[in-house]
């Protein structure tokens, strides 16, 4: 058998290329079943090649995960507008990415299924792309209940550090756990089910989510019942 021709190209490109391959091969297959003599075929090189420029398989797989990472934070950066409603930011940020999840499976399934599930340090790339989203979140979310003004129970309006009207500070990182966790379960299920497009899944948690934060805003926060006393035993 004759050995894989290459090109010669810009080592940046050629490494690219075997990111896309990789990414394709970890996402369908698994971290564990995927090998390298696969990925190299798929890009179209050697797999001393892929060694030369990446080193190993788990070199291999990080930089797939910080690659995708990456480019997963930009999408939703750069698809919110600045000066827009504070519902509009929020819509606009969650089908960015829904969009990219959608358009990008194979990289999602790294991020939300392999990554996690094989130790350090794969899972701390992941964590720390989370992180920048939810903290990213957390801002939208602050945002739009100091531009909503939460009034108080005395009809005062809370205010924030700077004198903004907002919500309590763990309420709103609380808020924004809770919206980015059901992003990235609702992101897994419409990937795998027929039918669902990303502009209907950032629909339904837009639905879910902005109720919610609706009533926060006007002042009608939901409240658990009292706790009941203990019957006597």
């Amino acid at each position: 058998m004759g050995s894989v021709k290459t090109k010669r190209m810009p080592r940046a490109v050629r490494e690219q290329q075997m990111l896309d391959a990789a990414v394709k091969t970890f996402g369908q297959r698994g971290y564990m079943a995927a090998s390298m003599d696969e990925i190299a075929e798929l890009a179209g090189v050697s797999k001393p090649l892929v060694y030369l420029y990446l080193n190993s398989k788990e070199s291999l797989f990080s930089a797939c995960i910080r690659r995708e990472a990456a480019t997963l934070v930009e999408a939703v950066r750069s698809g919110v507008r600045p000066g827009t409603s504070a519902d509009r930011r929020l819509w606009e940020g969650l089908q960015a990415f829904f969009t990219h999840t959608a358009r990008n499976p194979d990289g999602w399934a790294i991020l939300h299924l392999q990554a996690r599930t094989h130790g350090e340090p794969f899972a701390a790339e992941v964590a720390a792309m989370r992180e920048e989203i939810v903290a990213f979140v957390t801002r939208l979310i602050a945002v739009a209940a100091r531009d909503g003004g939460t009034p108080c129970s005395n009809g005062a309006e809370s205010l924030g550090d700077h004198g903004d009207p907002a919500l309590p500070e763990h309420e709103v990182a609380g808020l924004a756990e809770a919206l980015v966790g059901a992003a990235e379960s609702l992101a897994a299920w419409a990937n795998v089910t027929p039918g669902v497009s990303a502009r209907q899944a950032a629909a339904t948690l837009m639905n879910f989510a902005w109720a919610g934060l609706g009533d926060l805003m006007e002042g009608r926060p939901w409240s658990p019942p009292p706790p009941q006393a203990e019957a006597p035993r």
